[in-house]
């Protein structure tokens, strides 16, 4: 999957920095949603010289090039990151832990969006996160 998003950088113009290359392979080998923090401690591992500044410069440039899905968690001022997949989807976020996991479906009906949106806005895409509360945090509130 990293060579396919690497490639489809390099059609885009866009240089294939170690730094970028790196982040990329990082969000390749997370289960779940990595922090930039986490991201950075991950490529410390064999560059100690990158800086948090690098990271997050990166990180924007993929979410600006469709490369990369950032994911705010409200209340925590904690943002999490993917890599863009291929197939569209959305997120569920628990307010209490942050943790997020992915809505494998579009609950959105595009035409009714539009329809809402007038005749003279074009939609070219859209992003929704659904927050709640996990089973453990409603557990440990209990």
């Amino acid at each position: 999957m990293t060579e396919k998003i690497i490639q489809m950088l390099r059609d885009r113009g866009c240089k294939i920095t170690p730094q970028r290359r790196a982040i990329i392979q990082v969000l390749a080998s997370f289960d779940k949603f990595p922090t930039a923090q986490e991201i950075l401690d991950h490529i410390h591992q064999k560059d100690p010289d990158v800086g948090l500044d690098t990271v997050y410069r990166n990180l924007n440039l993929l979410i600006s090039m469709g490369v990369i899905n950032q994911i705010s968690v409200p209340g925590k001022d904690l943002k999490v990151f993917e890599l863009a997949h291929d197939k569209h989807h959305h997120h569920l976020v628990c307010l209490g832990c942050g943790e997020a996991n992915c809505l494998n479906y579009c609950p959105i009906d595009d035409s009714e969006i539009q329809k809402s949106a007038g005749p003279g806005f074009k939609i070219v895409g859209h992003s929704l996160e659904i927050y709640g509360y996990c089973p453990k945090c409603r557990a440990a509130a209990r």
